[in-house]
């Protein structure tokens, strides 16, 4: 019986570590098949409140996928040229058909990302930041899905001692320093690193990975 119980909470522990990864591998047949050099990266679409997600979580992507090995066009020109050509949003660079993108930009892959959920929200005792968005990584000729994937993490502030008073100094805390710094980057970083090294899950790496 001991035993027993013992095994039950060990699996009930390892569950509990794994979070919300998906169990499996991923079927990379179709980006092996394409096995893409360049990625651009369209402007989030921010289906979030916060009217500054989209800017800010495009700044934290160039980094891992540079690392996972993949020349990474610059956001931030493209972000700008994209404007100067008269697409002033991300909904209406989504709508731009890929031979365009083919034709003045030549990349191998795009990568188009949805934010669901972003931002901090404070409650009685805590305060959560937390960063929920979609990744797709399709085929610039063909538009086929090469690699997708949800991006989660949420980091909180809970008791850290001190008892009742403690936990409600503590969650006042949090609001005034919340205000003056945002923590969504850094949540967004760790979000982007979990999706996209995950194993089993995450992006293959590109021909550039440093080995």
């Amino acid at each position: 019986m001991i035993r027993s119980i013992v095994c039950g909470s060990l699996m009930l522990l390892a569950l509990l570590s794994s979070g919300c990864a998906t169990q499996g591998s991923y079927d990379y047949s179709a980006l092996q098949a394409s096995k893409p050099r360049s990625i651009l990266v369209i402007p989030p679409m921010n289906n979030s409140v916060e009217i500054n997600a989209s800017n800010i979580y495009l700044s934290t992507l160039s980094r891992p996928l540079a690392e996972k090995g993949y020349y990474v066009f610059p956001v931030a020109v493209i972000n700008q040229f994209l404007q100067e050509n008269g697409l002033q949003s991300p909904a209406d660079m989504y709508d731009v058909p890929l031979d365009k993108f083919a034709e003045h930009l030549r990349p191998d892959a795009i990568l188009y990302i949805v934010i669901e959920d972003w931002g901090q929200k404070y409650q009685v005792l805590s305060s959560t930041t937390e960063v929920k968005a979609d990744m797709k990584l399709v085929d610039a000729k063909t538009g086929t899905t090469l690699w997708d994937s949800k991006v989660s993490y949420a980091q909180g502030s809970g008791d850290n001692g001190g008892g009742l008073v403690g936990m409600l100094v503590q969650a006042v805390v949090d609001q005034v320093v919340g205000t003056m710094i945002d923590q969504t980057p850094t949540v967004a970083r760790a979000a982007n690193n979990i999706a996209i090294n995950n194993p089993g899950q995450g992006l293959l790496n590109g021909p550039y990975r440093a080995q």
